[in-house]
């Protein structure tokens, strides 16, 4: 059975429309029931950015090849994933800061990654796709740089494929709301 790793970044997940979409997403990818679904809902997990202590930790663990530490177990989990959701709001022109916090727990250079001698990143990640399921109240108009962000770090990560699924203009003044959700919706059913 595939893994599949899900990492939610929504905030108020029972009353958000980017996990609507995401439940949406996960009916439809897993109708045939080949994956094991494994999720992370970053509101309950807590992650911190790094400080100067917990970096010096890192790098000491690192420095050991030392991975089995807890605070590794974000990047193992990644490494280990066949096929990565993010779902997570557009967010003050990118996402909430706890997946930043996550994006940040997962960067480990031996674990997701490593560098090669000429000081290329090659990556150690197994999965073959990310999608990335996002909202927006606006618009995005030339690119979400969040998805962007993310999508750079899936080539550092060796993960080829990224895919956005995205709802926008959500909030503006005479649209449809509703039905911006549910053509969405229509268009994740046809096409995971």
């Amino acid at each position: 059975m595939k893994k599949l790793l899900v990492i939610n970044a929504c905030v108020i997940c029972n009353k958000s429309r980017t996990d609507r979409l995401l439940r949406t997403w996960l009916e439809t990818v897993n109708r045939d029931k080949e994956y094991e679904i494994e999720e992370v809902v970053l509101e309950q997990e807590h992650i911190c950015g790094l400080t100067s202590e917990t970096l010096e930790q890192r790098n000491q663990l690192i420095a050991a090849k030392d991975f089995q530490h807890a605070m590794f177990r974000y990047a193992r989990q990644l490494k280990d994933a066949d096929e990565v959701a993010i779902a997570a709001p557009f967010w003050d022109l990118s996402f909430p800061a706890a997946l930043k916090c996550w994006l940040e727990a997962v960067c480990v250079s031996g674990v997701t990654f490593r560098y090669l001698p000429d000081g290329t990143p090659e990556g150690l990640c197994r999965g073959e796709r990310l999608t990335y399921i996002t909202t927006a109240g606006g618009y995005f108009f030339e690119r979400n740089d969040g998805y962007e962000y993310v999508k750079m770090l899936c080539s550092m990560f060796g993960i080829p494929e990224t895919q956005q699924i995205s709802a926008e203009g959500l909030d503006i003044v005479g649209n449809d709301a509703e039905a911006i959700l549910q053509k969405t919706e229509k268009e994740i059913r046809q096409k995971p």
